[in-house]
C-alpha cells in the first residue's frame, strides 16, 4: 500500500511488512503471536488490546545479542543500521533451499557500501502462509561474508531466515549467514515482502524496531520511501 505523495513530504511510501495476527506465519518451534480483546468501547468506554507475541513475530529486526551472548543488544545498534539506500538484489527464480552464492551479487558490486541496506529478493513472500513458505533459498556463508567484507550492515530478506530452515526433516542448523552479519555488528531484517516494489532508483529503507529490552530482536513496520524523501 502506498501513501498519498503530499502526506510523506513528497515521497510514496512502500509498505513492506506482513500484519501481525492470527495469521501470522512463524519460524518452526515459535508460538504465533495472540491478539486479543483487552478493553472495547462498550464496557470501558475505548478499544485496546492485548498482545502476546515473540521477539521474532512477522518482519523483524535481529540484533547480533540474538546469535551472540556478548553481542550488541537491540538498544546499543545505531538507528542509521535501520534506514538507509535499498539495493535489491534480484535473486527469484530459485528451486526450493536453493544457496545463494557471492556471484549473485555481481550486478550490485558497485553499490555493495557502508551505510547500504541490502534488500535480497527471492520472492518466496508468495508462498507465505503455506509450508512452501519454510523450503525458501538462504544466503550462503560465503554470500553473507562478502557483504560484510563491503562494509553492508543492514540485509534484508522477504524469507523466514536468511540461513536455511530447519523444517520436517530438511535444513540443518548451519547459521553462517547470520553469525556473518550480527557477527560485524549488523541487523537482519526478515519476513519483508513485496521487495519489487523497492527496487527504484533512489530508493531509501525504513525499518526500525519497537525499543523492546529483551535486545535480541523486535517487530518493526518496514517501508521503501520513492521519490523525494529529503
Amino acid at each position: 500500500m502506498a501513501t498519498d505523495p503530499a502526506a510523506a513530504g513528497g515521497a510514496r511510501v512502500i509498505d513492506l511488512s506482513h500484519p501481525v495476527g492470527p495469521g501470522t506465519q512463524v519460524f518452526p518451534g515459535d508460538t504465533p503471536p495472540v491478539v486479543s480483546p483487552a478493553c472495547t468501547l462498550a464496557a470501558d468506554g475505548y478499544n485496546s488490546v492485548r498482545l502476546d507475541l515473540g521477539s521474532h513475530t512477522g518482519t523483524h529486526a535481529d540484533a547480533p545479542y540474538h546469535f551472540l551472548s556478548d553481542g550488541p543488544r537491540l538498544g546499543d545498534l545505531p538507528l542509521e543500521l535501520f534506514t538507509g539506500p535499498a539495493v535489491v538484489v534480484d535473486a527469484t527464480g530459485l528451486a526450493p533451499r536453493t544457496p545463494i552464492g557471492p556471484e549473485a551479487f555481481g550486478p550490485w558490486e558497485d553499490r555493495l557500501e557502508p551505510g547500504a541496506v541490502v534488500l535480497v529478493r527471492t520472492g518466496w513472500d508468495r508462498h507465505y502462509g503455506t509450508e512452501a513458505y519454510y523450503d525458501h533459498p538462504y544466503l550462503s556463508g560465503a554470500a553473507a561474508r562478502l557483504l560484510v567484507a563491503r562494509g553492508v550492515r543492514t540485509v534484508g530478506l522477504d524469507t523466514l531466515s536468511p540461513d536455511e530452515t530447519p523444517y520436517a526433516g530438511r535444513g540443518g542448523e548451519d547459521w553462517s549467514a547470520h553469525l556473518a552479519v550480527l557477527g560485524a555488528g549488523g541487523t537482519v531484517i526478515e519476513n519483508l515482502r513485496g521487495l519489487a516494489a523497492a527496487d527504484a532508483p533512489g530508493a531509501r529503507f525504513c525499518a526500525f524496531p519497537l525499543r523492546l529490552e529483551s535486545g535480541d530482536g523486535a517487530p518493526v513496520r518496514a517501508v521503501a520511501l520513492l521519490g523525494d524523501a529529503s
